[in-house]
């Protein structure tokens, strides 16, 4: 796995064809001088056209450039149903000029992989549209009865610089707990040690706080099983978020370091008892200040489908807040997961074949196979199939549309919003923001 992100493609300064100039030749007559100015300018121009031509093959075959039109997808009408592939391919790098609007209001929080070096480029792009960015960078490791933090080799303070610059994002990097839950849990040294090891990293590089990554790792131990152990896995997590809060920002005195903390969906294959519930939410509340909620990953190899099923996205909301009153004003603390990657599954189902796609594989696959695009309104979704080497495939990928309607769903909830992740997108979803 890359650690360090790799810059874009893009003409240098001095190489614009906008400011080449062509030199006048020297004449003795004044006929002669016409003939070299109308011979000149003809070069020119044709030069300038190549130059335009052979920019816009590069920004094709890379999908990296920054092509800022002056109007957004909506005045373009591109937010439909009713999509071709050609529509996509010639249209998902222009974004609006206005990059500092927000179309979404309640918090966005973003997520950036050292994998999808495009999405540090995006983040400083389209840095207004975030009020949290996370980099995913730490593990909280152990060794025999040692703990550890490893990723501090990932971070980049000149880019967090550059965000802020930009903005006035928070930058919360992601902390995987990968070190031994019951020696984590029960011994009280490990577990003051994993907080201060935390603390301490945001304290010396200047991060507003953490995205913490763990439910999903416990229940793969067993820990969430036991009553008693589950009870130690949420009282660490609510002793981790006070200790943050004691902390005050170093560019801001008024606001304290940050809790998100990652959470997964129910999943009908998995024991209730290991499912992040709304009585788990209501213990939390007061020392989380976000819940990044995972509402994708519906399908796999194993299970061809939708990425996210809008009916299910509802569903998934709906469990966490219960019918509880209370819980329902709090889901502005919510980050209601959209995916910014899709899947090309090969068929029939048994052959178990196929997994993610970025967004760069999205338009080869456009390209190639130039198919139709369907949408079903039940999943709100779009999709297309084509064959290759007399394989079937199936794939879903994000649309403007299917985005939109969960952008919807989240604020008729008063939702945020978390994305996995921004990298993995097109430019123009950022319109969406």
């Amino acid at each position: 796995m890359a650690s360090r992100r790799r810059g874009e493609r893009r003409f240098p300064a001095d190489r614009n064809p906008a400011k080449q100039v062509m030199r006048r030749p020297k004449t003795k007559t004044a006929g002669a001088t016409v003939h070299y100015l109308l011979f000149g300018t003809s070069l020119f121009f044709f030069f300038f056209a190549a130059c335009i031509l052979v920019g816009y093959k590069v920004i094709t075959f890379y999908g990296s450039a920054e092509i800022d039109d002056a109007s957004s997808i909506f005045e373009r009408g591109l937010v439909k149903t009713d999509i071709t592939y050609q529509q996509i391919l010639s249209e998902n790098l222009k974004t609006s000029a206005n990059t500092s609007h927000r179309n979404f209001k309640p918090p966005v929080l973003a997520d950036v992989t050292p994998w999808n070096a495009k999405g540090y480029d995006f983040a400083k792009r389209f840095s207004f549209k975030f009020t949290h960015l996370s980099p995913v960078w730490y593990q909280l490791k152990s060794s025999g009865a040692k703990l550890y933090l490893e990723g501090r080799h990932n971070a980049d303070v000149d880019w967090i610089q550059e965000v802020r610059n930009n903005g006035h994002t928070l930058v919360l990097p992601s902390v995987a707990l990968e070190a031994s839950p019951v020696k984590l849990l029960t011994k009280k040294k490990q577990w003051l040690k994993a907080i201060d090891l935390i603390v301490s990293e945001c304290k010396d590089l200047g991060y507003d706080g953490i995205v913490l990554e763990s439910w999903s790792l416990w229940a793969n131990y067993g820990v969430l099983q036991d009553q008693d152990m589950r009870k130690k896995a949420l009282e660490f997590i609510k002793q981790l978020g006070l200790a943050l809060h004691l902390v005050r920002l170093k560019q801001d005195s008024d606001c304290s370091l940050q809790l998100v903390y990652v959470i997964g969906p129910p999943n009908k294959h998995s024991p209730k008892e290991l499912m992040f519930s709304s009585e788990d939410f209501e213990y939390l509340i007061e020392a989380v200040d976000g819940f990044s909620l995972m509402t994708y990953d519906f399908s796999s190899a194993f299970y061809v489908g939708p990425n996210a099923p809008l009916y299910w996205v509802r569903a998934v909301v709906q469990f966490l807040a219960g019918n509880n009153e209370s819980l329902r004003s709090l889901a502005h603390k919510v980050f209601v997961g959209i995916n910014f990657y899709g899947n090309d599954f090969v068929l029939p189902q048994e052959s178990k074949g196929g997994g993610p796609i970025t967004g760069n594989e999205y338009l080869s696959l456009l390209s190639k196979y130039k198919p139709v695009l369907h949408w079903k309104e039940d999943i709100a979704e779009h999709y297309f199939s084509y064959i290759d080497n007399q394989q079937k495939h199936v794939v879903y990928y994000p649309s403007l549309m299917s985005i939109s309607k969960r952008l919807d769903e989240a604020r008729a909830w008063g939702a945020g919003l978390a994305i996995w992740e921004i990298g993995q997108g097109l430019d123009y979803f950022f319109d969406l923001l």
